[in-house]
């Protein structure tokens, strides 16, 4: 059972919350007021907190910011007047876990909802276990990932619209599954498809399909993605990367829910959940004109950002851990292993690439291992924007090779330089970004 820390002014409903909780093994302490609740929490360690939002002097946000601040793995539900969405949203967006509306529905209500609670709470003091679903393969703890977990928990039962931001590697893949996971979609299919990986041509055919005839090549009718992800949820990434006659097409598809294959007449509707990914600025974007406005209002309805790997310290050697795990069966070496330096050098170093970068860096490592532990990663430093690399860090073009051979060494060269980061790593060679990845997948790198 649960330590929990019930906090509202009226003595009628925290009598109440106490008594439901109490009937069911949980212990509960009871605050008064905010005041009280704010020294609790700065001295007594609590699996959550239930607080109303409205009180006098301290109010329930002051109540949700010390319990951030003091005990960042307790989840904690704020409890609103009937009405009061603006102030749950608020308080959403603050990193409540979930809110709840007075007058309570039932008492099993809320028992429902400390149930979720406490999952919750065992979810981020896992910190040295590998993960056991989807939302748990974004965090084994680190208090930094509350907010992002709970907003993904919160946002997956609904039909929302979820725009997830971070940069290239955080995770933003393994987000949106896990909102596909948790939804009522989860027996549908999760279909990907990445912006930044095709043509604007065959873009639109991936996404729409098209029918017989309807360009040179297209020898039969192909369904799209949009249409083989019914009934599921549909995941556009790297959707800053849209060029403006697909973002027009794709604004209605979202407003309509309906399209048309390429060369078609007949409507498809579109039945799925939107799930979009972008490493961009949207606003930014549509600030300078290459974004529509309408089309981000539409993806934007649930936004969640996923913080870098360098902001979770807690998260890293436990992810390093699982990765190896994986990399090491690949190679068919199950006992391969960190040692203490090599744990050392992950957390001394700032991944600039995320996971993607630290996954490159354990494989190479285990590669070039003769024994059982990993002793060093050989982690070199990242290299400033136009600086060149050491003969160390890097691998010199062949003498005497082929155009082919000298541009994989390039794109090597800048995605090191880069920590793996794409977009930067497209900047230091002078291209654009959906050039790389043409470039990334004809040399077998991506």
């Amino acid at each position: 059972m649960a330590r929990l820390l019930v906090v509202d002014d009226e003595e009628g409903i925290r009598s109440f919350l106490c008594d439901a909780l109490s009937m069911v093994g949980h212990e509960v302490t009871a605050a008064s007021g905010g005041a009280e609740a704010v020294a609790l929490l700065a001295r007594q360690a609590f699996t959550g907190v239930l607080t109303d939002l409205k009180m006098p002097r301290v109010d329930g946000m002051e109540v949700l910011r010390a319990a951030r601040e003091h005990q960042p793995e307790a989840p904690v539900v704020v409890l609103t007047a009937h009405g009061s969405v603006d102030a749950a949203v608020a308080a959403m967006k603050a990193g409540a876990f979930d809110f709840l509306q007075k007058p309570l529905e039932s008492p099993r209500a809320l028992r429902e909802v400390v149930a979720r609670m406490v999952e919750q709470h065992q979810l981020l003091c896992r910190a040295e276990q590998a993960p056991v679903a989807e939302e748990a393969a974004l965090t084994w703890g680190d208090p930094v990932m509350a907010p992002a977990v709970s907003a993904l928990h919160r946002v997956a039962t609904t039909e929302a619209t979820v725009l997830l931001l971070g940069e290239s590697g955080v995770g933003k893949e393994v987000a949106a599954r896990a909102v596909h996971a948790r939804s009522k979609r989860a027996a549908g299919s999760f279909v990907a498809v990445n912006c930044a990986a095709l043509s604007e041509t065959l873009l639109e055919s991936e996404l729409f399909g098209h029918e017989k005839g309807a360009f040179t090549g297209a020898v039969a009718r192909k369904r799209g993605k949009l249409e083989l992800a019914a009934g599921g949820t549909f995941f556009l990434d790297e959707v800053g990367e849209l060029k403006p006659d697909l973002q027009a097409r794709l604004l209605r598809v979202l407003q309509e829910r309906r399209f048309e294959r390429v060369g078609g007449v007949q409507t498809v509707t579109a039945e799925v959940r939107w799930v979009a990914a972008t490493n961009r600025d949207l606003r930014q974007l549509v600030a300078e004109g290459r974004f529509r406005e309408d089309l981000y209002y539409r993806l934007a309805v649930f936004p969640i950002e996923i913080p870098p790997l360098r902001a979770r310290g807690q998260d890293i050697v436990p992810l390093a851990r699982v990765l190896l795990q994986r990399v090491a069966a690949e190679l068919g070496r199950p006992t391969l292993r960190l040692g203490a330096a090599a744990e050392a050098e992950l957390l001394a170093h700032s991944w600039p690439g995320n996971a993607r970068e630290l996954g490159n860096a354990l494989e190479r490592a285990a590669i070039l291992s003769d024994g059982p532990v990993i002793h060093s990663l050989a982690l070199a430093p990242r290299a400033a924007p136009g600086v060149a690399q050491t003969a160390a860090t890097t691998s010199a073009p062949p003498a005497g090779g082929t155009l082919d051979e000298l541009e994989r060494v390039a794109v090597q060269q800048a995605l090191a330089a880069e920590g793996g980061h794409r977009r930067r790593a497209a900047e230091r060679l002078g291209i654009a970004e959906r050039t790389l990845y043409d470039k990334l997948k004809r040399h077998g790198l991506a």
